[in-house]
């Protein structure tokens, strides 16, 4: 799997721009706030229909435009596809796959399977329990259309249950259509719940040797599914609370208030951890997402790597980089000197300023 060419036009600091990129190894470089990350966000966007930063589609447009466009070719199993998506300030984005629209942007998850690192990252496990669905829902809805299409239902229900639970009070007689909505929660929410319990034990057999590794032997991770109810038992836990959501106009019950649980010898590491524990099982869990996505799509997943080598120690940063070599790499940094001094094959190196991106030529093709 590897993207061949990626367009953008009018995508945040960038008027123009048209890149071919490696199979390899390729390198972004340049001081920061030229638009290193632009680049690596634009990709995500064109894979999953999201911004990693969380960034409204508006925001993306170059200032004083009214549209952007990204165009991405990828090639998987040696068959080529074309993405293009086109962002608009004040509607909804328009996504086509080889020149054919698409009715729904899930339909994109997929077709290009990529896993983004950032330095935010390392704070996923100290964070709110909302980044850590956002991490299960982002990896799952890219390898698993079943899970997308009831999570989207779920949300959907989510929301619309919550809008009863505040018309209720001014017309009590709602209430009567309350079960409804219970009901489809339930269908909904119960297969998600089976769905993230399922990879999340398929992720602990994966994450135990790499956070071994990572800590020379000294600790075992163990992570766990701190699921707000289960299966079997959401539909008495929705009905206890019923009284307690009216009040408070909100589901207060599913898999929306779920959370996963890394503890180090029995103890929570969010809560009593170090920070540096907190950063190595955070570096554990996104190496261990690159391994479960091979190990499920039977390919190696596109990386980003977004200035995430200056945040780890020279240990850390030469595990990771020993892992890249049958990946389709995506890599920005400030300065080429880690490369440099691991002797790390780079195959396209470009030079980023104030939105120019150039291409360099490398050792290998002087």
């Amino acid at each position: 799997m590897r993207i061949e060419t990626l367009e953008l036009k009018n995508y945040r600091n960038y008027g123009n721009l048209r890149l071919a990129l490696s199979p390899g190894t390729n390198i972004l470089y340049g001081d920061n706030a030229q638009g290193k990350t632009n680049i690596l966000e634009s990709i995500f966007m064109a894979c999953t229909s999201k911004s990693y930063k969380m960034s409204r589609d508006r925001d993306l447009i170059r200032f004083g435009e009214e549209e952007a466009h990204i165009k991405m070719t990828v090639r998987k199993q040696n068959i080529p596809y074309r993405i293009d998506m086109h962002l608009k300030k004040n509607k909804a984005k328009g996504i086509a796959i080889d020149e054919i629209p698409i009715k729904r942007a899930s339909e994109l998850f997929g077709i290009a399977n990529v896993v983004c690192f950032s330095p935010e990252d390392l704070s996923l496990i100290k964070d709110g329990p909302a980044y850590r669905r956002r991490f299960l829902d982002l990896e799952l809805c890219q390898l698993d259309k079943m899970y997308l299409y009831n999570l989207a239902r779920y949300n959907k229900t989510l929301n619309q249950r919550n809008r009863l639970l505040k018309d209720i009070p001014m017309h009590p007689s709602l209430r009567d259509t309350l079960s409804v909505w219970d009901e489809e929660l339930i269908r909904y929410g119960s297969q998600v719940i089976k769905i993230r319990s399922g990879f999340l034990k398929e992720l602990q057999e994966i994450i135990v040797p790499i956070h071994e590794k990572l800590t020379g032997g000294r600790e075992k991770l163990m992570i766990s599914y701190d699921a707000n109810t289960d299966e079997t038992d959401f539909e008495l836990q929705l009905k206890k609370v019923h009284d307690s959501e009216l009040r408070q106009h909100l589901t207060l019950v599913g898999p929306h208030r779920d959370d996963i649980r890394f503890s180090i010898d029995g103890q929570d590491i969010r809560k009593f951890g170090s920070q540096g524990q907190q950063r190595t099982a955070a570096l554990a869990l996104k190496l261990s997402e690159i391994e479960i996505v091979r190990k499920l799509i039977h390919d190696s997943p596109i990386l980003l790597l977004d200035d995430v080598l200056s945040e780890l120690d020279s240990k850390r940063q030469n595990y990771l980089l020993n892992i890249l070599s049958d990946t389709q790499n995506i890599i920005t940094c400030t300065g080429l000197d880690d490369f440099v001094s691991n002797r790390f094959h780079i195959d396209e190196l470009f030079h980023v300023v104030q939105g120019t991106v150039t291409p360099i030529r490398t050792e290998e093709e002087a």
